[in-house]
């Protein structure tokens, strides 16, 4: 073999190589992610007093359920999409947490395990959702995001019906296996005894969890801040 047709072959070898690992990493990113394995589910409360049979506590405090058919947790972030700057938004109604408190003492207020499928996180494009779920999220070993409360601040005494309210409520957010301190500012009103309405905000960076953004062509820019809102109802049990 002369050196040019052993040039050519190398050549050959190299495109056929790339091309390999490009056709893995789209089949990666493109491929059907696994659906939500179940509606999602609250993880109940713990009060640590005794439960009395109208769903309130021997302390005072009743509970209430996030209504996932009338919430909505997004993200929002920004990319520079071919050429033009565009606002990303990922939605999904399934939403699950409890939240417990006494009108009379609102300074006693509780606030369960707040849990998202990250497997329902819709954007308006099909394969953004899929690159997001199979290489952003890694939704398919990762099902859930997940937010523990440490600490509920800025409460006031007491509520009245009607009444906003605005606190904050600090925790650990753990997105895929990572885990960072995030504090939700949240504005809830409680437009009757037994329903509650609010939205919780807060602002973090991609860095906290280690979220890389595939390269992708025509995507530039992507943003390392993201805006994280839950919009809730949450009903007594």
């Amino acid at each position: 073999m002369n050196d040019r047709a052993l040039k050519f072959g190398l050549i050959f070898v190299g495109i056929g190589a790339v091309l390999a690992l490009f056709a893995a990493f789209a089949g990666e990113t493109f491929r059907a992610p696994k659906e939500a394995s179940a509606p999602i589910q609250s993880t109940p409360l713990a009060l640590n007093t005794p439960a009395a049979a109208d769903g309130a506590s021997a302390a005072g405090l009743t509970i209430y359920e996030i209504k996932p058919e009338e919430s909505e947790v997004s993200f929002t972030l920004g990319e520079i999409l071919r050429g033009v700057p565009t606002a990303v938004i990922g939605k999904t109604d399934q939403v699950a947490g409890q939240i417990a408190f006494d009108f009379e003492d609102f300074s006693t207020v509780k606030v369960g395990t707040i849990q998202i499928n990250a497997r329902t996180l819709l954007t308006d494009n099909n394969f953004r959702n899929k690159a997001i779920r199979n290489r952003i999220l890694f939704t398919d070993a990762f099902e859930f995001i997940t937010f523990e409360p440490t600490a509920v601040t800025g409460l006031p005494d007491s509520i009245e019906i009607g009444e906003l309210v605005e606190f904050q409520i600090t925790g650990n957010l753990t997105v895929r296996d990572t885990t960072s301190e995030v504090t939700f500012a949240v504005t809830a009103t409680a437009v009757s005894p037994d329903r509650i309405e609010g939205t919780a905000t807060a602002t973090v960076m991609r860095r906290q969890f280690n979220l890389q953004i595939p390269s992708v062509s025509g995507v530039a820019d992507v943003d390392e801040e993201v805006i994280l809102e839950i919009d809730f109802v949450a009903e007594a049990e």
